[in-house]
């Protein structure tokens, strides 16, 4: 199985950049199942309903959300009956949504997992990620031996350390949220592609796919602002991922794809 995740789409300039070439990477990388990571497509924070559906049916088999997963009421309202989406799996008992899915992915079964890290989130509290896959780990892999986990947390330490857990038990673990790739891609023991962070699609000049402007203005005054969005060199970034029938990771590979932006479309 050859997997494509695509980082963390930003704004509107990050659902151009994946209108734009998700059609001819699907054809000449021969990818089998397309994760996107979706959790600031709509304004940079969060994802919208229309935007969900809109991604899925440019070609994203599933869409991965994290700390921003409710910011958008429409979703949280409809992401129960929206099977596409997937919210981090370790939140209260409560949450609406699922945190992990099974697919089809050609004639094989792969299972997406989203899960939360603990540190540097103010506004949401999550179970403690690495006991909660010890947890989850038996009932996925009873199902399909191909299992892909996006983890979105904030500190490196807290990626790699679930990266040793989960080494040789997971095929991949792509972490998220950082919006900047990282060049740490490889694979563990035991068969698990890792790496810290997979970047983001949209703007490449700009912080965290907005604009600088703006967010010099939040370190000065101190008021956040995450409105405003940029076109300053387009790109989609991501990782792709070869995964033989057992669920080993044979490869992972690094992905930036430049997209030339003329007039941008409605999006």
């Amino acid at each position: 199985m050859r997997l494509l995740y695509v980082a963390e789409i930003v704004g509107k300039a990050g659902i151009y950049c994946f209108k734009k070439t998700i059609d001819d990477l699907r054809k000449t990388k021969k990818i089998d199942f397309v994760i996107a990571g979706c959790d600031g497509a709509t304004s940079g924070n969060g994802l919208g309903y229309s935007h969900a559906v809109y991604l899925h049916k440019l070609g994203a088999d599933v869409l991965t959300t994290g700390d921003c997963c409710f910011y958008k009421k429409d979703l949280a309202l409809n992401i129960d009956k929206t099977l596409f989406v997937l919210r981090p799996a370790n939140l209260p008992r409560g949450a609406p949504g699922m945190g992990y899915r099974y697919y089809k992915a050609g004639d094989q079964k792969i299972a997406v997992v989203v899960m939360l890290g603990q540190f540097g989130f103010s506004r949401m509290r999550a179970e403690n990620p690495l006991d909660f896959l010890d947890g989850l780990l038996e009932k996925l892999r009873a199902e399909t031996p191909v299992v892909a986990l996006d983890f979105h947390a904030v500190t490196s330490a807290e990626k790699q350390t679930l990266f040793a857990v989960a080494a040789g038990r997971v095929s991949a673990v792509i972490g998220s949220h950082t919006r900047v790739q990282t060049a740490d891609e490889g694979i563990l023991p035991g068969g698990t592609a890792v790496i810290t962070d997979a970047g983001r699609s949209g703007s490449f000049y700009s912080v965290g796919g907005t604009g600088t402007e703006s967010r010099i203005k939040e370190y000065i005054s101190g008021i956040p602002d995450w409105t405003k969005e940029t076109w300053e060199g387009c790109e989609l970034q991501g990782v792709l991922i070869d995964i033989d029938g057992g669920g080993k990771a044979l490869s992972i590979k690094r992905l930036r794809v430049p997209v030339q932006v003329t007039k941008p479309d409605t999006v």
